[in-house]
């Protein structure tokens, strides 16, 4: 159909459910429309909205500048994370991904030294230019393709569908909210004042002009599992409508978007689709079981989208 919102998304159950969750929402049909400033719509970043395979995008901004510091100081390289990144210990940083989504933090914990370290005193506004300057020249490893196209289409569309029907997006993110802040609107068309994410805390210095905000080594806050909805309120100040994410670490914003009394939507995007994408459902064990439970919207990448890449 020449008017079709969606139509990276084939016909069927999900893309239905998101209409029909629309509708309710503008009140078509007669029903009576939410008010613009409760539209308020959530998404995870890291594998809802782009691709997380082999391995999350910041992670690999990460291990680079783990990397670096090994190479100017052997002594790094018998400690972890430095170990890891500069063998190339995939398997280990893979497990303390998943690991964490099965509730053991105790990888994290050690991985979190090696990043906060490993961007200690820069300035926010240098972290914001390498991350930028990163996610717009960098391949990914195995896709062929830049890693700023590696977002999904089909999830670009809702965001634009969604923005058309006086919906607010924010992106929730695990991921750090200074890294994906330099291209949320070039990519998702969220402006950077929405991006809620994980980051160090931060120190401001009068030693000039406008001063000096410097990044810390000694995190402020991991927007992952109940940390989603605290922050979200904190932020918002609304219970979201909807709500997208792909993990066990969205269970918590999935539920918080719950609401008998009005319309809400949980999409839990399920990644089945070796040939497009990738195949994988560790960390996402305990969310699809909730899903078939409590009724939320399971998408298929395989089923539900009939592309998943721009061209």
């Amino acid at each position: 159909m020449a008017d079709d919102p969606l139509p990276g998304w084939r016909d069927g159950a999900s893309k239905q459910a998101i209409l029909d969750f629309v509708g309710r929402v503008t009140g078509a049909g007669g029903s009576g429309a939410v008010p613009a400033e409760e539209r308020i719509a959530v998404f995870d970043n890291d594998g809802t909205l782009w691709c997380e395979k082999p391995m999350p995008i910041q992670l690999d901004f990460i291990l680079r500048r783990l990397v670096a510091m090994a190479e100017e100081d052997p002594a790094l390289r018998t400690r972890q994370p430095w170990q890891a990144a500069y063998t190339r210990d995939y398997d280990w940083l893979n497990a303390v991904i998943t690991d964490h989504y099965r509730g053991d933090d105790s990888g994290v914990k050690v991985f979190a030294v090696g990043v906060l370290t490993a961007f200690a005193d820069i300035t926010v506004e240098e972290f914001e230019a390498q991350a930028d300057r990163f996610l717009r020249t960098t391949g990914h490893p195995t896709l062929g393709r830049k890693y700023l196209t590696c977002s999904y289409v089909p999830m670009r569309e809702l965001l634009d569908y969604l923005g058309a029907n006086g919906f607010h997006n924010y992106i929730v993110s695990g991921g750090g909210r200074d890294f994906m802040r330099p291209i949320s609107l070039d990519v998702y068309g969220v402006p950077r004042q929405r991006v809620i994410g994980s980051t160090a805390s931060l120190a401001w210095t009068s030693d000039g002009p406008g001063g000096t905000l410097l990044h810390k080594p000694e995190m402020d806050v991991l927007v992952d599992g109940p940390e989603k909805p605290i922050r979200i309120w904190s932020r918002v100040g609304r219970r979201p409508l909807l709500a997208a994410g792909n993990s066990n670490g969205d269970v918590p914003m999935l539920q918080f978007s719950e609401g008998p009394a009005r319309p809400s939507l949980q999409l839990l995007i399920r990644h089945d689709d070796p040939d497009r994408e990738f195949d994988y459902p560790a960390g996402a064990e305990q969310a699809f079981d909730l899903a078939a439970t409590r009724g939320w919207t399971t998408v298929s990448i395989a089923n539900d989208w009939a592309t998943v890449f721009s061209i």
